[in-house]
């Protein structure tokens, strides 16, 4: 018994149909192995995973990935403060196969060397939170797809500003708590509530000093402002692990000081809620993290290396103040 199968006007006999059958499944076959080594590999590399901050970008990072349908790994060294394994670690990454790299550095130059490889490989970059020396990044030869941030200016002088109105026109001293000496970010937030304070009437800033973003050090940093400044009215600290340290030098001092932090960290909210610690600016790092995947997706999909001569794209991410 012979089988036939119409299509249209002819006919197919059943051993046409098999070697038809078998083409297309060689072809579904091919399909799928190609798309498998096709698709677009990236990789984040954060600053540390034992601040909440990076923890909750990590978690923005990954809940955009599942709305993008794409896989990416994470990576983070195990102190802020680890500029050399931070360097170790993008290097490790640049024969692994990445298609797209995004990355914080710790410092605006730990990471030049690694990303300016990377450039000249092809893979696509994207630049979070601290912003790169771009012109150290240019002068190695390579540039960044987008920078995804924080306005950190802005949030340093959202700070400033609600120091000012709950201090009021009387005035006083005030203190900044810097984070890393030379870190973007904190620079930016320094600068930010600088001049507030600076073009604010009655106001006067005695202070600002360093504290690498530890919450030891601004203990420390803060007692002894305390101590040298008996008349002082508020501290802002460049994030709230320093915040959380000031406000403990407070407490130990007995006196009546205003502190102000940066990030909206979990135990800062609590003790803003407490009346412990004054505010706390908060960033959005989920948000930051998402949008810097959504840009390093975009990179990728361009198919294009940016110029070296090309101006990066600038987002910056809104922040927020959290008061009692």
């Amino acid at each position: 018994m012979q089988i036939s199968i119409y299509l249209g006007r002819k006919k197919m006999k059943r051993k046409t149909i098999h070697l038809l059958m078998g083409l297309m499944l060689a072809l579904t076959l091919v399909s799928n192995v190609n798309a498998q080594t096709t698709n677009p590999r990236f990789a984040f590399i954060l600053k540390t995973l034992a601040n909440p901050f990076w923890v909750t970008m990590k978690e923005g990072i990954q809940a955009e990935a599942k709305k993008q349908n794409v896989t990416v790994d994470i990576f983070a060294v195990q102190s802020e403060a680890d500029t050399q394994a931070q360097l170790q670690q993008f290097e490790n990454l640049l024969n692994k196969g990445y298609d797209g790299i995004a990355f914080a550095p710790i410092s605006p130059v730990n990471l030049i060397q690694a990303a300016a490889q990377a450039y000249k490989k092809g893979i696509k970059l994207v630049n979070v939170d601290e912003k790169v020396d771009m012109a150290a990044l240019k002068s190695a030869g390579a540039n960044i797809f987008a920078f995804v941030t924080t306005d950190n200016k802005a949030v340093g002088a959202k700070a400033a500003n609600f120091i000012v109105q709950q201090i009021g026109p009387k005035g006083g001293e005030v203190a900044i708590i810097e984070g890393r000496a030379g870190a973007a970010s904190g620079e930016d937030r320094k600068s930010g509530a600088a001049s507030v304070f600076n073009n604010t009437p009655g106001f006067k800033l005695v202070a600002s000093q360093p504290a690498d973003w530890d919450r030891i050090k601004a203990l420390d940093v803060a007692t002894n402002i305390i101590q040298r400044f008996p008349n002082l009215k508020a501290i802002y600290c460049a994030n709230d692990t320093m915040a959380l340290g000031a406000m403990q030098a407070v407490i130990n001092s007995g006196e009546s000081i205003l502190v102000v932090g940066t990030d909206g960290d979990p135990e800062a909210v609590d003790m803003v809620k407490a009346g412990k610690l004054a505010a706390t600016v908060a960033q959005d790092p989920a948000a930051v993290g998402a949008e810097g995947l959504r840009q390093l997706i975009a990179a990728v999909k361009s198919g294009k290396q940016i110029p070296l001569n090309a101006e990066p794209l600038f987002i910056a991410v809104e922040s927020k103040l959290i008061t009692k």
